[in-house]
């Protein structure tokens, strides 16, 4: 195989996308199974929402960065 040993820039930051994407899913789906019990700690759901919405803007940056700026 002659694959390079190292990732350049973007394809780290695709790789650190798909991740957090992929958390993000997984949390969504925990959040729902939660509300889902009838009577969901209010506490645990207010935490995962939390760590769903700072998933959610670390994604937006990391695209944000993979966009080339546009001088026009």
């Amino acid at each position: 195989m002659n694959a390079p040993s190292e990732l350049n820039f973007d394809e780290m930051l695709s790789i650190r996308l798909e991740v957090l994407r992929r958390e993000h899913r997984d949390l969504d789906a925990a959040i729902h199974a939660l509300e889902e019990t009838g009577r969901p700690d209010q506490l645990t759901l207010r935490r995962l929402k939390k760590q769903k919405l700072a998933l959610k803007d670390q994604i937006v940056r990391i695209e944000d960065d993979m966009i080339p700026d546009i001088i026009a």
